[in-house]
């Protein structure tokens, strides 16, 4: 082998191995994180057991994966290549003790599915009109929404919060991956929340750099399926809030799936959180370009022409009330998985890179009516960078006080340092021997 045939391996070998990053590790739960004390307590607290001290989760997961036989186990499950229907079911996730009596590794039990979408794309009839959808595929698809949202109304049942937990990963994550990582935040939150799992085909070995190009294009390919399935969750009858959150290349679906759901709502001259019930997004580590970020998040504001019910209305004003709707992110300016995204597409900056001390953290312009927070994390912050949110107890902590207890930045109970406005660095974390 040649000189410059051995660097160019290397460097494909390094840059395999950063991307793979994206992946969470595999059957094990991290540290657990400072949790926040009652609300009437505010003080921060440490503690050896998750909040949900039970050993068995049930999952609700909506995928467009395809369905594959799982060669151990012989039964269902589901692999990385693209399903043309939707399907949703349940996860059984049972963590099993480790020596101290701490959780430890986590076990996938049975997955049992439930229903199905129509196949996509939905036919269409011809009439004298023009086009429609036939009415079997329309009576088909309501079933399977029906389905769904009733599912979601059971487990509602069984919480006093009625709040709806939604996660996306991000690529280079198997079924498995997506359903440990979400048993992981599930737990952290505790049993008062109904936890559902968006999967899309990630996890591939085609293409090049471990499929990173083929994950990309199956994350385009899954808009169009999880903005469906988080319009279902928002309209389901009984639910009071929807937290979404979403890692690394899960924020771009996320990203484009909230663009055209916001379209949606500000033409029905609805907010997203009057129409879909939507309370925090949450973005870690998100690979997206900071310039196609932006736009695709504050689509709206910036197209004064869009129609607003019939006719547009520039000066219309889009009804969020204080404190309902709040965008949360976290980035690592040492992030080496977006550090190579970035080089891949010539991008200047991946959103989950920002230094918020940095030029390019000053150059942003400041979000109308203080929608956002953005954390930097510099500690801790798993491999190459980019796993902090299921490794750093203190970013684990941060999130369940955000979404658990709704402490904003600086309150007692969520103690982040300010850098600027709404810039905020997780502090090193003090963790306490009880």
């Amino acid at each position: 082998m040649s000189h410059w045939a051995a660097l160019g391996l290397s460097a494909g070998l390094m840059g395999a191995a950063l991307l793979s990053a994206c992946s969470p590790m595999e059957g094990s739960l991290p540290p657990t994180p400072a949790i926040v004390a009652a609300p009437q307590n505010r003080a921060a607290v440490y503690s050896a057991q998750p909040i949900n001290a039970s050993n068995d989760l049930n999952l609700l997961y909506v995928t467009d994966r395809a369905p594959i036989t799982d060669p151990q186990t012989n039964a269902l499950s589901y692999g990385s290549e693209r399903s043309h229907t939707l399907s949703f079911g349940s996860i059984d996730i049972r963590s099993e003790p480790d020596s101290t009596g701490a959780m430890g590794e986590i076990k996938l039990g049975g997955i049992k599915e439930i229903g199905r979408f129509p196949e996509v794309p939905y036919p269409a009839e011809v009439t004298s009109a023009g086009y429609r959808r036939t009415p079997d595929v329309v009576a088909a698809h309501e079933e399977a929404v029906a389905s769904l949202q009733g599912e979601i109304r059971r487990r509602l049942a069984k919480t006093e919060r009625k709040e709806v937990v939604v996660f996306i990963h991000g690529y280079n994550n198997t079924f498995n991956d997506a359903a440990d990582a979400m048993g992981t935040i599930c737990r952290l939150l505790g049993p008062d929340f109904v936890c559902v799992l968006l999967t899309w085909p990630a996890g591939g070995s085609r293409g090049a750099f471990l499929g990173y190009n083929v994950d990309r294009e199956s994350g385009e390919f899954a808009v169009a399926d999880m903005r469906k399935a988080i319009r279902a969750i928002g309209e389901t009858e009984g639910v009071r809030g929807v937290d979404i959150i979403a890692h690394s290349r899960g924020a771009a679906v996320l990203a484009s799936a909230f663009q055209q759901l916001g379209g949606e709502a500000y033409v029905s001259r609805k907010s997203i959180t009057e129409s879909l019930r939507v309370r925090n997004i949450v973005l870690f580590a998100p690979d997206i370009d900071i310039d196609v970020a932006s736009t695709k998040i504050f689509d709206v504001f910036s197209d004064p022409d869009a129609p607003y019910g019939a006719k547009k209305n520039p000066n219309a004003t889009i009804p969020i009330k204080q404190g309902s709707f709040h965008m949360t992110m976290y980035s690592n300016p040492a992030d080496q998985a977006l550090g190579l995204s970035s080089s891949i597409f010539g991008s200047r900056l991946r959103l989950g890179q920002l230094d918020l001390s940095g030029w390019q953290a000053k150059a942003l312009r400041a979000d109308p009516g203080h929608l956002v927070d953005l954390i930097e994390v510099d500690e801790n912050t798993g491999a190459f960078g980019h796993g902090y949110f299921l490794s750093n107890p203190a970013v684990g902590s941060d999130l369940v006080a955000l979404i658990r207890y709704g402490l904003k930045p600086g309150d007692p109970g969520r103690p982040l340092v300010q850098i600027s406005e709404a810039f905020w660095r997780i502090p090193e974390a003090q963790v306490v021997a009880r």
